[in-house]
């Protein structure tokens, strides 16, 4: 009986020439997902892993060859189409967990500061993720050459990922028009934050907003919820607004689809004698909710600490040199596949990298990791 590993990942084209095979690609593809799993972040790693655990990795696959040489391995994996990748992380995904309705998505893009290829004039790679906040999981991810280019690959990320239900959230780069639409058609709604991009909007909603101040919001239909985070020498509070679209300004429910709210989140954090201050301002689709909305926004964070910190700190993305061909975006794919392997571990209380190590040492753990999901 196959695997939902074996179904959604086999229909990945091999771009070896068929008959000169001795490594098929689902056991290279397994072999990469495992090590990386155990904190193995090189070709050599790789393959290193492969012969030391070769007989735990043939409860899985045949290995009849064994485990091939890191070049081997470097040259398969620098030729995969990353979008076929891409492709069954997401099937595969949508088999291994359930959205709840109400989800928090947070999308957001990071690049990989050392995957430049200066000699090939090839610049560090952009990617764009979809991260289930309350589930602690990737649910797919587009690549863009540059920060810029998040516009473009924000809607083709969207067409790929089933968020009916949930709540999109996207920094200032991804507030636009054409998003906005793409989100409301999914079934979904949206929280967008409001910068430079969209300057006119955002000049109208912080001037509202103000005006809202030095009035007490005469006039104004609001929703209002106040937060304070204590810990660790450290205060926080925050003061989300969210208000009903003023009759007068229901003009640009026309312009954004799904339009209902405006939001600001006050916030001001003590540090010891230090004290910042900053408002933040959003427009959604979501009906007026404060106390909702404040969650939300803050829930948008997580993609920073619990995704790319991750990604860095624990399977330290951003020293990988690895660049070859497609390399750099499918090692990409299979590291987000690996923190989700280790996230779905619910039991164990454990930060990351001594999950990792768990993996490493005790083969009973990894495998139960990758059979609880689909392996």
């Amino acid at each position: 009986m196959s695997s939902s590993f074996e179904d959604c990942f086999s229909s990945i084209n091999d771009p070896r020439v068929e008959g000169r095979i001795d490594y098929p690609l689902l056991e290279i593809i397994f072999l990469c997902v495992s090590s990386i799993v155990c904190g193995m972040d090189g070709w050599e790693d790789i393959e290193d892993f492969g012969h030391s655990k070769l007989d735990w990795l043939k409860r899985f696959f045949p290995f009849e060859n064994g485990i091939p040489k890191h070049d081997t391995i470097a040259r398969l994996i620098s030729r995969l189409s990353p979008t076929g990748l891409q492709s069954s992380f997401v099937e595969w995904v949508q088999l291994i967990s359930e959205l709840t309705d109400g989800e928090v998505i947070a999308i957001d893009g990071k690049r990989a500061r050392r995957s430049y290829d200066k000699k090939n004039n090839k610049s560090a790679i952009h990617m764009v993720s979809a991260w289930a906040c309350s589930n602690g999981i990737v649910l797919g991810q587009k690549k863009t050459e540059d920060k810029s280019n998040e516009i473009t690959a924000i809607p083709k990320l969207l067409e790929v990922l089933e968020i009916k239900g949930c709540i999109i959230t996207i920094d200032a780069m991804g507030c636009q028009k054409d998003i906005a639409k793409a989100i409301t058609e999914k079934g979904a709604d949206y929280v967008l934050a409001l910068k430079g991009n969209q300057s006119s909007l955002n000049e109208m909603v912080e001037d509202l907003f103000e005006k809202g101040f030095e009035t007490d919001f005469k006039n104004l239909k609001l929703s209002k919820h106040h937060e304070l985070d204590k810990g660790h020498g450290r205060i926080e509070q925050r003061t989300c607004y969210a208000l009903f679209i003023p009759q007068y300004l229901e003009s640009y429910k026309d312009e954004w689809v799904g339009l209902n709210s405006f939001i600001c989140i006050d916030s001001k954090r003590e540090i010891n004698v230090d004290i910042a201050t900053e408002k933040r301002y959003y427009i959604s689709s979501v009906k007026p909710n404060a106390a909702k909305l404040n969650k939300v926004v803050r829930s948008h964070w997580s993609v920073e600490n619990n995704l790319h910190w991750v990604l860095d700190v624990s399977f330290n993305e951003d020293a990988s040199r690895i660049r070859r061909g497609m390399a750099s975006e499918n090692m990409t794919v299979m590291r987000h596949l690996a923190i989700n392997l280790l996230k779905q571990d619910k039991k164990n209380k454990l930060y990351i990298p001594r999950k990792q190590r768990k993996a490493l040492f005790y083969d009973d753990y990894r495998e139960r990791l990758l059979k609880n999901n689909g392996f």
